[in-house]
C-alpha cells in the first residue's frame, strides 16, 4: 500500500492541515522583498514581460494538473500527494540565491505540482462532517491569510538586517520544517478501504481533463452567466497577483517595509471584510447584490491604480481592494443557491476549472500590456524621466484594462437571476446528476467548498509564487 494506515496511532485533524498550509506560505511569504530584488536583477530588461511570463506558465500548469492529482489522491492517499504538493512548491526556493535562472525556472515548471490547496482542502473534507466542513475550511483560509499577513513585514525587516542571503536561508530552513512534519507526523487521512492497496492508474480520462467541466459550461444559461462573470473579474484579479508587488516597489517607488505594511493592512481589512461585512450584506441585500457591490469595488480599486501615479493612492485603493474580496465568497454562495443538489459539484467545479484557467493567463496578459505600453523597469534617467511622463496620464495599462473587463462582468451579473427557474432545473436536472455521479469518486478534483480555498483576498493569495 502506498502509505500506511496512521488510525492506530495517530488521527487527522483539521490543525494538520493549518499547520502545513501555514508554513508553506509563511515561508513563501518572507521572501516578497528578495524575490522582488531577484526577478528585477535577472530581467532588467522588459521585467514585467518576463514575470507575466513565468507566472503565466506556473499558473496554466496548475490548471492542467490539478484534476489529475486530485483524482489520484481519491484513490491513492492524501498524504502522498501533500507531500509532492509541498515539496516541489518549495523547491525552488533555495535556488533564489544558488541560481536565479534556475529558480524562475523551477517556478514555472513547479506549476505541476503547485495544487497544495486541492489536496488540503480534500484532506479536511475526509476528516470532518458536513456541517463542521465551512468552520475548517474557513480556519484553513484565515491561516493562510494570518501566514501572509506576517511573513512579508517580517521577511523585509531581516532583509534590511541581514541581507537578502538571510532570509532565503530562514524560508528554506521553514520549507523543509513543513516537509518533514507532513513525511513524520501528518496522518493520512483517506480511509484505507477507499484507498488502493496497489500502484495502478483507475482513473478515467474524464477525471483527469482539465477541460471537462469548462465544456459543460453552456449547458445551462444561469450557471454560463456566473461564469463569464467569474472570467471577467477573475482575469485581471490573476494578473494582478503576479505584477502587482513589482509595480508598487518599481514604478509607484514604494519601500519594502512600506509593501510589507500595505499587504498586513489589506489582508485584515480583508479578514473583516469575508467574516463581518459579508454575513451582513448577504443577509439585507442578498447574494446576487452583494455580488453586484464586489464589482463595483473591485472596478473603483483597479481604476485607482490604473490612474494613481501617488502611494496614498495606493493605500486607499488597498482599502477598495479589501472590500472587493467578498465578491467571491458571494459568488460561490450564488452558485450554490442556483444550482440543484445533484449539481453541486459540478456547477462548482466548472467555476474552479475557470479560476484556474485565468491563473494562467492573466500574469501573461498583464506582462504583455505593460510591455505594450512600454512600461520598463530600468534606472537610467532618460527612461525614468518618460516614465514619470506617462506617469499623469495612465502609469498602470493593464489596471485600466481589467477595470473595463470588470464592467463587462457587472452587465452580464445582472442577468443572473435571483433564484433558479424550475424550467432550467428540470432541464438540467439529468445532465448534472449523471455527471455528478460519474465524479462521486474524484472528492475534491472537480468539488470546491461553498467558502472556496480561493475566495481570500486576491493582493495576499500570490505575493511570492
Amino acid at each position: 500500500m502506498l502509505v500506511r494506515s496512521s488510525s492506530g496511532r495517530r488521527r487527522a485533524r483539521v490543525t494538520h492541515a493549518v499547520i502545513v498550509i501555514f508554513l508553506e506560505f509563511f515561508a513563501w511569504g518572507l521572501l516578497t522583498t528578495p524575490m522582488l530584488t531577484v526577478l528585477h536583477e535577472t530581467f532588467p530588461q522588459h521585467t514585467f514581460l518576463m514575470n507575466g511570463l513565468v507566472q503565466g506558465v506556473k499558473g496554466f500548469l496548475s490548471f492542467l494538473s490539478a484534476p489529475l492529482i486530485g483524482a489520484l489522491s481519491d484513490t491513492w492517499g492524501r498524504k502522498s500527494f501533500l507531500l509532492v504538493t509541498v515539496f516541489f512548491t518549495c523547491a525552488p526556493i533555495p535556488f533564489m540565491r544558488i541560481s536565479p535562472w534556475w529558480y524562475f525556472a523551477l517556478i514555472s515548471v513547479s506549476g505541476i505540482f503547485s495544487v497544495t490547496f486541492s489536496v488540503i482542502f480534500a484532506y479536511v473534507a475526509d476528516i470532518t462532517e458536513e456541517h463542521e466542513r465551512s468552520t475548517a475550511y474557513g480556519l484553513v483560509s484565515a491561516t493562510f491569510a494570518a501566514s501572509l499577513v506576517t511573513s512579508p513585514a517580517i521577511g523585509a525587516y531581516l532583509s534590511a538586517h541581514y541581507g537578502d542571503s538571510v532570509v532565503v536561508l530562514v524560508a528554506t530552513v521553514i520549507a523543509v520544517a513543513d516537509i518533514a512534519f507532513v513525511f513524520f507526523l501528518v496522518p493520512e487521512s483517506l480511509p484505507d478501504k477507499m484507498r488502493l492497496s496497489s500502484w495502478g492508474f483507475p482513473i478515467s480520462w474524464e477525471q483527469a481533463d482539465p477541460f471537462s467541466s469548462l465544456r459543460r459550461v453552456g449547458k445551462d444559461s444561469t450557471v454560463l452567466l456566473i461564469c463569464v462573470t467569474v472570467f471577467l473579474s477573475y482575469l485581471p484579479e490573476a494578473g494582478q497577483y503576479s505584477s502587482f508587488f513589482l509595480y508598487l516597489k518599481q514604478v509607484i517607488q514604494f519601500s519594502s517595509e512600506a509593501i510589507a505594511g500595505f499587504i498586513a493592512m489589506v489582508g485584515i481589512l480583508s479578514i473583516i471584510a469575508q467574516t463581518l461585512l459579508l454575513s451582513v450584506l448577504m443577509r439585507t441585500i442578498g447574494k446576487k447584490n452583494t455580488v453586484l457591490l464586489g464589482l463595483g469595488f473591485q472596478i473603483l480599486q483597479l481604476l485607482w491604480y490604473a490612474f494613481g501615479s501617488e502611494p496614498w493612492m495606493m493605500w486607499a485603493a488597498g482599502t477598495l481592494a479589501a472590500m472587493s474580496s467578498i465578491t467571491f465568497p458571494a459568488v460561490s454562495a450564488l452558485v450554490s443557491h442556483n444550482a440543484a443538489a445533484d449539481e453541486q459539484g459540478v456547477v462548482q467545479g466548472m467555476i474552479t476549472g475557470i479560476r484556474g484557467l485565468c491563473n494562467g493567463l492573466g500574469p501573461a496578459l498583464y506582462g504583455f500590456i505593460f510591455f505594450l505600453f512600454n512600461v520598463e523597469l530600468n534606472d537610467t534617467p532618460p527612461v525614468a524621466q518618460t516614465q514619470d511622463t506617462e506617469k499623469s496620464v495612465i502609469p498602470g495599462p493593464p489596471f485600466l484594462f481589467g477595470a473595463c473587463a470588470v464592467l463587462i462582468a457587472v452587465f452580464v451579473a445582472i442577468f443572473i437571476p435571483e433564484h433558479r427557474r424550475s424550467t432550467d432545473s428540470k432541464s438540467c436536472s439529468a445532465t448534472g446528476s449523471s455527471v455528478a455521479a460519474a465524479h462521486a469518486q474524484n472528492g475534491s478534483s472537480l468539488t470546491t467548498p461553498t467558502s472556496d480555498p480561493e475566495d481570500i483576498e486576491p493582493l495576499l493569495q500570490d505575493t511570492s509564487m
